[in-house]
């Protein structure tokens, strides 16, 4: 005997702890840090706080672990992004949508990274591993740019971090405000044209600004 768990066993560990992060990540988005119940989220995935406190250590690394999971998901999305061999201007077109469709699709990330915001960033400090997961957003908006300056088609006072500051603060606008300016505009996001023409939108902005 080798000591290491059963394949099987290991398995379970793994979906359970996926199951728990799932259910987490809805119950810290609807109820934020200081609501949430860890009593619930057991509740939920019909497991024990002893489960959870075995899996995270407690309240604070659930959450942590939760702040870290939601960040990977947009940055194992990018990675996904084949745009090597893409024109960059299409390329960079491509990035922005696909940033937009990853935060509409997946809400509860802006409402976690709003709520990390309301506690200045007191929990998001504690994840080293948050700084280095970061780097392959500007590194793969680095490609894409360099390309475009070799050929001559982008504009050369732009780096990564102004393109990515441009394309994140459009797509969480869309999640962030959707209720206040939707009602102060009479603006449904729901509608499937109007997200088919703020994703366009988001495309020719970033584009258009980069080859003016």
């Amino acid at each position: 005997m080798t000591g290491e768990p059963r394949p099987e066993l290991q398995r379970d560990a793994e979906r359970t702890r996926a199951d728990l992060l799932a259910v987490a990540t809805e119950v810290f988005a609807e109820s934020g840090f200081s609501g949430a119940r860890v009593d619930e989220i057991a509740e939920r995935t019909r497991t024990t706080k002893r489960m959870i406190y075995y899996y995270f250590g407690g309240k604070e690394g659930l959450y942590m672990a939760v702040l870290e999971h939601a960040y990977r998901g947009i940055r194992e999305a990018e990675r996904r992004l084949q745009v090597d061999h893409v024109d960059p201007v299409v390329a960079m077109r491509k990035l922005a949508e696909l940033t937009f469709d990853h935060h509409l699709d997946h809400q509860a990330f802006i409402r976690l990274v709003a709520i990390e915001n309301i506690h200045r960033g007191e929990y998001i400090g504690r994840i080293d591993s948050l700084r280095s997961l970061g780097q392959p957003a500007t590194s793969l908006l680095d490609e894409i740019l360099a390309r475009g300056h070799a050929q001559g088609v982008f504009r050369a006072d732009v780096d990564a971090l102004d393109v990515h500051l441009l394309i994140s603060s459009y797509c969480v606008f869309q999640v962030a405000n959707r209720y206040t300016f939707g009602f102060l505009f009479d603006v449904d996001f729901t509608d499937p044209r109007r997200r088919a023409h703020l994703r366009q939108m988001i495309g020719d902005v970033v584009v258009g600004w980069l080859t003016s």
